[in-house]
């Protein structure tokens, strides 16, 4: 037997009550070339450990004696069925000599917390332990059986798999694209990569060129129907493109129902990031992953923690430690420090002068805007600000306001609460952290846009986006209220 556990350098052991947890121990010890003494109270269990050329000794671990036969050992492991003997027996030893590591079993946490009260360094409860191994394995079949299932509808592909990301993609959303287009690879099938929108965010287009990771905006593809097969990563919605869905990979729950059934879908809120499922599809499918997605996944993980500051779970880091040794890391470096572009600068000096601060919460009207993307820079720089938690960036384009907001108060969910304050008259989306909003400009005005009435139009849409959101968070605001914070 093998677990695959690395014992210390620790040599030593002794264990006190030899049953089926016992001996499972004692042959794993043995495997690794531990010296192992055991003790149990059944002859014929100890004839039968000495047949097979183990050190066993008849005795009874409730008794005082017992702790002298021990003596010598570095560590003791007290694994008996019956609890109270258990007990008595880490009593004896601890009463004897204060220096032995002692490991004891319990059954409940009750008898856990008597244990550790008495003395053991280590309790541990088999029906945990059974549940977690339980747990572990269900999760790795999950997985096998996810990868076969996905596998099978990739291999269906009789043209191309189109592999959709967010309409403006962010370093999550393409690296897991990235991924499943190595997968399709891997399998045998071609795809493109496809977005809807724009890659606004210098740092996206640097992630996207740096790592020569090739998008195709939806609009510019001749022939829509060469694609059979589509596939939504780190994107719950397919939008305009009018095709049916066949696989859905995420982290966050859709926020409604969809109009599509998919015949995959994996959805894990229980994830930080789209790119940490996909590494669980990279491994299972043994794949040699390149230096080019290895460094675009572990971007993305990256990314959406917050440099594993934010929301990170165990399965984050599992598959950032599995990325690391893949990546490049002189490319990850230069994506993360983009040159600012002069839109982008002027975005965020607007949003600065206009910043209007009730108690923790930012909100800020930078204009008119060519791009858009720089509304999310703008909320993600002023959320630095001293004592400011939620901010929300809003400008004019397209006959349409576009907001961006960011959040670090675990109070607020900045996705509902711009989902409150604009559901009902525009479109959003986002979740606990980060989240957008996209509102008809007329739902405010009813002025129709022109040189002579763009000044006008900014003051109404202030006073009214304003006065909405602050209330949306709680908050009484307005722009008579408010103040810029010098």
């Amino acid at each position: 037997m093998s677990t695959g556990v690395t014992i210390s350098s620790i040599s030593d052991y002794a264990i006190l009550g030899c049953g089926s947890v016992g001996y499972a121990v004692a042959e794993e010890l043995v495997e690794q070339g531990k010296d192992v003494f055991i003790v149990d109270r059944d002859e014929s269990r100890v004839e039968s450990l000495r047949d097979q050329d183990l050190d066993a000794r008849t005795a009874d671990i409730r008794e005082s004696g017992v702790a002298d036969l021990v003596a010598d050992r570095d560590v003791v492991l007290i694994l008996a069925s019956d609890v109270e003997s258990n007990k008595r027996a880490v009593e004896h030893i601890r009463e004897s000599n204060g220096d032995q590591f002692i490991v004891a079993r319990a059954s409940d946490p009750v008898s856990g917390d008597e244990l550790s009260e008495l003395g053991a360094d280590i309790v541990i409860n088999p029906s945990t332990v059974i549940a977690e191994s339980a747990l572990r394995a269900l999760e790795s079949g999950e997985l096998e059986y996810n990868a076969g299932k996905l596998s099978k509808i990739v291999e269906q592909t009789s043209t191309r798999l189109a592999i959709v990301t967010q309409d403006s993609p962010d370093p999550d959303s393409i690296a897991s694209a990235a991924a499943l287009q190595a997968i399709s690879e891997h399998l045998g099938i071609e795809s493109d990569i496809i977005y809807l929108g724009d890659v606004g965010h210098q740092e996206n287009r640097a992630f996207v060129n740096l790592l020569g990771i090739d998008l195709v905006q939806w609009d510019e593809i001749e022939e829509h129907s060469v694609y059979d097969t589509v596939a939504l990563v780190d994107h719950a919605t397919s939008g305009e493109m009018n095709l049916p869905v066949d696989i859905v990979i995420d982290h966050h729950e859709a926020e409604a129902e969809d109009e599509f059934e998919p015949e995959f879908v994996d959805i894990r809120p229980n994830m930080s990031s789209t790119s940490t499922i996909m590494t669980k599809y990279i491994q299972e499918f043994d794949m040699n992953v390149s230096e080019e997605v290895a460094t675009a996944l572990l971007y993305g993980i990256r990314a959406e923690t917050l440099d594993f500051k934010r929301d990170t779970t165990p399965a984050d880091l599992t598959a950032a430690a599995y990325l690391y040794p893949f990546a490049n890391h002189d490319t990850l470096e230069q994506v993360e420090s983009p040159s600012m572009s002069p839109e982008t600068l002027d975005v965020l000096a607007e949003a600065i002068t206009n910043r209007d601060v009730q108690g923790s919460h930012l909100v800020s009207n930078a204009g008119f805007v060519r791009d858009r993307e720089a509304l999310t820079q703008a909320a993600s720089h002023l959320l630095n600000l001293e004592g400011v938690t939620t901010t929300a960036v809003f400008g004019i384009a397209d006959e349409t306001i576009f907001l961006a907001g960011r959040s670090k108060d675990i109070r607020i969910n900045i996705g509902k609460v711009l989902a409150d304050a604009y559901g009902e008259i525009g479109e959003t989306a986002g979740h606990s952290t980060q989240a957008s909003a996209e509102i008809p400009l007329g739902i405010f005005t009813g002025i129709e846009i022109s040189e002579d009435t763009k000044d006008t139009l900014l003051e109404l849409t202030e006073e009214a986006v304003k006065r909405t959101l602050f209330d949306a968070m709680g908050v009484e605001g307005g722009s008579s209220e408010g103040s810029n914070g010098s």
